[in-house]
């Protein structure tokens, strides 16, 4: 595996069961190079810190459907903060434009939302990945 390649942690965190849109996520980042590392639903924070941490992994993407995005998505950059990990938080799904400056102050590095493209969500998350390395150097 090169060495420069993206290791990404997808999951559905917390209790929304609709996956179908994460696991396009997950086959598009496949597709443009990324290695994902996909965790499925129900997930908790400490289970992707526990996977962030074991995989080495370079980013974590949550999609979130059930209008819990301003509780977990802020949750999820604590525990990464709190665990010591330094790797961006991108999210993806139902996100009122409303939401988004709130989430960007909570420290989500970026938001998509429906009818992304392909090459936008690679994209965001190649960004999202370099912009943190910048800021750790």
């Amino acid at each position: 595996m090169p060495a420069d390649r993206i290791r990404i942690v997808l999951a559905k965190l917390g209790l929304d069961g609709h996956d179908r849109g994460i696991k396009v996520v997950a086959r598009i980042l496949r597709d443009a190079g990324m290695e994902v590392i996909y965790l499925g639903l129900r997930q908790t924070t400490k289970s992707i810190v526990t996977a962030v941490m074991e995989e080495d992994a370079d980013a974590v993407g949550l999609s979130l459907h059930n209008a819990g995005h301003m509780t977990l998505a802020p949750a999820m950059v604590q525990a990464l903060s709190d665990a010591q990990l330094s790797v961006p938080v991108v999210i993806g799904g139902i996100i009122p434009d409303a939401d988004r400056e709130e989430l960007y102050d909570a420290g989500v590095a970026a938001v998509l939302g429906p009818g992304a493209s392909a090459e936008e969500v690679a994209q965001v998350v190649r960004d999202a990945v370099a912009r943190q390395a910048d800021s750790s150097s």
